[in-house]
C-alpha cells in the first residue's frame, strides 16, 4: 500500500467521472483541491456526506477549492447512486464522482487499509495546495460522518498560514486571533503585523488576523 505524507506531491491520475474524463492535476490547475474517498456506492453515511458536500460547494468555490469524490464502483453505479443522493438529501451533485472499479487511484493514494477492509476504500480527505502538495489528510471510521464546517475551517487556516508567518490556535475560526510562529523575532513581528501582538509567553504571541 502506498503511503502519502504531508508535503508530498499528490499523485496524478486520469480517470472516468460522472462529469467526463479527468486528468487530476490538469483539472486542479492553479486551484486548491479536496479529494474525498468513499468505501462504496449506496452506503448510508456517504449518501449524507455527498449531499452535504454538494450543498457546501459554493463555500468551497469562494475559497478557490475544487472538490471531487471517489469510490471503487463503476460509473453506471455512480449515476444510480446520484439519483438517491439528490432525492434524499435535497441536493444536486455538482462535482465529479470518480469511478475507480479497478482500484488504481485507491491504491495510488493508499485508500485501502487491509486491517479495516481488504477491498473497500477508507473514508479519507486529501486537501491539496495549488503547488500540488498534500496539506491535510483525514481518515474517518465508517460510523462517523465528516464535518464540512470543520473542513472549511481547516481550509481557511491552511490558506491563511500558507502565505503568512502564522499558525491558528485550537478552535480557531476565520477572523479570530492567530499565533505568530516562534521563528519570527519580536522585531520582525512588529514589522509584519502592524496591528500589534500580545506576548502571553515568549513562545506564545497572539495577533489579530491580517
Amino acid at each position: 500500500m502506498n503511503t502519502i505524507r504531508l508535503g508530498d506531491i499528490a499523485p496524478n491520475f486520469i480517470a472516468k467521472t460522472t462529469e467526463g474524463k479527468l486528468d487530476f492535476h490538469e483539472w486542479l490547475g492553479e486551484s486548491w483541491g479536496m479529494l474525498v474517498s468513499h468505501p462504496a456506492d449506496f452506503t448510508p453515511v456517504c449518501t449524507t456526506e455527498l449531499g452535504t458536500m454538494a450543498n457546501y460547494k459554493a463555500e468551497f468555490e469562494k475559497r478557490d477549492v475544487k472538490v471531487a469524490a471517489i469510490s471503487v464502483d463503476p460509473l453506471t453505479s455512480h449515476f444510480e447512486w446520484i439519483k438517491d443522493i439528490e432525492q434524499t438529501q435535497n441536493a444536486q451533485v455538482n462535482f465529479p464522482l470518480i469511478a475507480d472499479d479497478e482500484r488504481e487511484v485507491a491504491t495510488l493514494y493508499g485508500m485501502i487499509h487491509p486491517n479495516d477492509d481488504a477491498t473497500m476504500t477508507v473514508r479519507s480527505v486529501f486537501i491539496i495546495a495549488p503547488d500540488k502538495k498534500v496539506k491535510l489528510i483525514l481518515t474517518y471510521p465508517a460510523s462517523t460522518g465528516r464535518n464540512f464546517e470543520e473542513l472549511l475551517r481547516v481550509m481557511d487556516s491552511l490558506q491563511l498560514t500558507q502565505y503568512k508567518s502564522l499558525a491558528t490556535p485550537a478552535n480557531w475560526k476565520n477572523g479570530e486571533d492567530c499565533v505568530i510562529l516562534p521563528s519570527v523575532s519580536n522585531e520582525k513581528a512588529e514589522e509584519l503585523f502592524p496591528k500589534g501582538f500580545v506576548e502571553v509567553k515568549p513562545y506564545l504571541r497572539l495577533t489579530p488576523q491580517v
